[in-house]
C-alpha cells in the first residue's frame, strides 16, 4: 500500500469523524485504512483534539473499554453558542414576523439547514449525558430540528403523525389535549415498529406553549414503555408558566407578542445567556 501522508490522514479521520457524531470508531479502524500502527493513529487523534479545542470546533474524546475508541461531538464553545442564538434571536425579532392570531412565523428559520444545524449542535448538547436511543418529533414543523439533533446524537428520528399511514404498518393511537386552554382534542399516531420496550426517548419540538402537544408524546411513550429521558423545544412562552409537562428545556423564551404592533418580545433562554 502507499504510503499515506500524515497530512492526508488528519483529514481524512476529521472527514469521517464530523460526519459521524457521537458515533464511536475504534483504532483498529484507523489502522486498518491507513495501514498505520496504534501509536501512530494515537498521535493524530491528539493533534485533532488540539486543532479542535483551539479553534472552538468541537470536541474529540477518547473512550476506554473494549468496545472504545475515539468519538466526535459537534460541541460549540460557549461564546459561540451564545453569539449564534443572540443572533437568531434578533432575527426571530424582525418586523412581520407575528401572523394573525398571534403565531410566529419560523419556517424560514427552521428550514435553513445552517441554522437547523445550529440548532441540532445546541439541542443535543444538553442530551448527551441522558443516551437517548432516538429523538421523537411531532409533524411537521419540528423535523428539521428534531432531525439534526438526532444526526448530531448518532441516534434514529421518529416521527408521531397526526394520523396512520398505510405504508408504515400498524400504528398506536392516542388522544391528548392540546391549545393553551385545553379546549381541543387531538390524535396521535405512531408505527408500532418505531419503538421497542425499554427504549430511551428524547422529546424535541420547535415550540411549547401549554405544553399539551409534548404532554401527548410523552403518554405516546408511556403506551410503548419506553422512558422518556429529556424534553427540548427551540421556543417556549413565558405563559402560561405552568405547563403541561415539567423539565422542558428551551433556547429561546417567547416573552410578549403584541398583535396591535407586530412586535415579539423574544430572548436567549437564561441558561444559555
Amino acid at each position: 500500500m502507499e504510503r499515506i501522508k500524515r497530512s492526508e490522514r488528519l483529514g481524512v479521520m476529521l472527514s469521517v469523524l464530523s460526519q459521524t457524531p457521537n458515533r464511536i470508531h475504534t483504532l483498529g479502524e484507523f489502522c486498518s485504512m491507513f495501514n498505520a500502527a496504534k501509536s501512530t493513529i494515537s498521535e493524530d487523534i491528539d493533534i485533532l483534539q488540539d486543532a479542535l479545542a483551539k479553534f472552538g470546533m468541537g470536541e474529540l474524546t477518547t473512550v476506554a473499554g473494549a468496545a472504545g475508541g475515539v468519538r466526535y461531538r459537534a460541541i460549540m464553545d460557549p461564546d459561540t453558542s451564545r453569539g449564534a442564538l443572540e443572533a437568531l434571536a434578533a432575527r426571530l425579532r424582525e418586523p412581520g414576523r407575528l401572523l394573525p392570531g398571534g403565531f410566529l412565523y419560523t419556517s424560514d428559520v427552521i428550514a435553513d439547514p445552517e441554522t437547523a444545524g445550529t440548532l441540532g449542535k445546541l439541542l443535543a448538547r444538553l442530551y448527551y449525558d441522558a443516551r437517548p436511543d432516538f429523538v421523537l418529533t411531532m409533524e411537521t414543523k419540528g423535523i428539521p430540528i428534531a432531525f439534526m439533533t438526532a444526526y448530531m446524537l448518532g441516534v434514529p428520528l421518529v416521527i408521531a403523525r397526526r394520523d396512520s399511514h398505510t405504508y408504515e404498518g400498524p400504528a398506536v393511537k392516542i388522544n391528548y389535549i392540546a391549545g393553551a386552554a385545553g379546549d381541543r382534542i387531538e390524535t396521535m399516531a405512531l408505527a408500532r415498529r418505531s419503538v421497542s420496550p425499554g427504549q430511551r426517548a428524547l422529546i424535541i419540538d420547535d415550540f411549547m406553549k401549554g405544553g399539551g402537544t409534548i404532554q401527548g408524546m410523552v403518554d405516546m411513550m408511556r403506551e410503548f414503555q419506553a422512558e422518556v429521558v429529556g424534553v427540548g423545544v427551540m421556543i417556549a412562552t413565558a405563559k402560561p408558566v405552568e405547563k403541561r409537562v415539567k423539565g422542558v428545556k428551551s433556547l429561546f423564551t417567547l416573552a410578549e407578542a403584541d398583535a396591535r404592533t407586530g412586535t415579539v418580545d423574544i430572548s436567549v433562554s437564561p441558561q444559555f445567556r
